[in-house]
């Protein structure tokens, strides 16, 4: 068995489309009043992908930009770890596709359907693979969820997105960085409060089925909400014992951006000041997993992430499924 190595956050990436939708847009077509979705949100602007946009591409240039980031080579990286609820087809698995574009000659490629907490989920499996094999991982967050909302559904069309983002990790840590500790958790007694009813193989595609059952749908707003901040309140209380470390600690909170409610209570909640919270829910709005891996690459280019840094992440989601991770820049 190979000795146990100290992975880093090698290199940052994230990718969004160009096209800016502004919720005066989604406010008119709901009849909402103007301000209605900031009000309750916090969001303002959110991307949606093109016809002709494909998930793979979105998820490959946040996946370049990370490996530009790292300095390492396109044969360091021996696996891609796809977060995604949107990918390209049910079957093959977007990973492989998002890796032959990358251009990383030698890596594995697998989908992983975590939901909002998929990022985080990948994240922790990803940081096991480089300490027991010493080879660098590329973690990637991605999904094209406007093509999944309901656009008369007023609980997911407010809020859903399209964006990527992306992390490689490397075996080349100090001594005491890495994921110091996490705790994932799943609830499938809530399993359908956020969901796509048909398309898999317990409700397959058929030529009678209505629009509304391929698209998301949202039953329980209130519960949604309800659960999401006990779970990701409760994962990260957890992930801050196995780490050994205090909220006053956290030199940085990155919350999954469902909304600003929601996140700003679970800061609170937690005892994590809420000026350590990174934002980028007004103008990216909710990409589900790919929230956590673009609000962090956006807070490296700003220069708000430094070695020595403490980072909370935490995330939940359809499910449910949450979990939070403590790492050592």
């Amino acid at each position: 068995m190979n000795a146990l190595h100290t992975s880093r956050l090698a290199g940052f990436g994230h990718a969004a489309p160009e096209r800016v939708v502004p919720n005066a847009e989604i406010e008119a077509s709901l009849g909402l009043e103007p301000g209605w979705i900031e009000r309750r949100t916090g969001i303002r602007t959110r991307r949606w992908a093109r016809d002709g946009e494909t998930l793979s591409s979105l998820a490959a240039e946040a996946g370049r930009r990370a490996l530009v980031s790292s300095g390492l080579k396109p044969a360091d990286v021996s696996l891609v770890l796809l977060a995604t609820s949107t990918p390209d087809h049910l079957l093959p698995p977007s990973a492989p596709l998002v890796a032959r574009k990358i251009g990383l000659p030698r890596a594995g490629g697998i989908d992983l359907a975590g939901a909002c907490a998929g990022f985080v989920y990948a994240l922790a499996l990803a940081d096991g693979l480089v300490r027991t094999q010493g080879k660098a991982v590329m973690v990637i967050a991605a999904n094209i969820l406007s093509r999944r909302i309901n656009p008369q559904e007023r609980a997911s069309a407010v809020l859903f997105a399209d964006a990527a983002g992306a992390v490689v990790l490397s075996p080349d840590g100090e001594t005491g960085t890495g994921l110091l500790g996490t705790d994932l958790h799943a609830d499938g007694e809530l399993y359908d409060l956020i969901s796509i009813p048909a398309g898999g193989s317990s409700r397959p595609f058929v030529p009678t089925l209505e629009a509304s059952e391929v698209l998301m749908t949202m039953r329980d707003g209130r519960a949604v909400y309800e659960k999401a901040v006990r779970m990701m309140e409760d994962t990260g209380r957890r992930a801050l014992a196995a780490a050994e470390v205090g909220a006053s600690e956290i030199t940085r909170f990155i919350p999954h951006q469902a909304n600003t409610r929601i996140f700003d209570t679970v800061a609170d909640h937690l005892g994590v000041a809420r000026d350590r919270t990174e934002r980028s829910v007004s103008d990216y709005g909710n990409s589900s997993a790919a929230t956590i891996p673009l609000t962090l690459s956006l807070a490296h280019a700003a220069g708000r992430i430094a070695p020595g840094d403490l980072l909370l992440m935490t995330a939940a989601g359809a499910g449910m499924t949450g979990g939070a991770a403590v790492w050592r820049v």
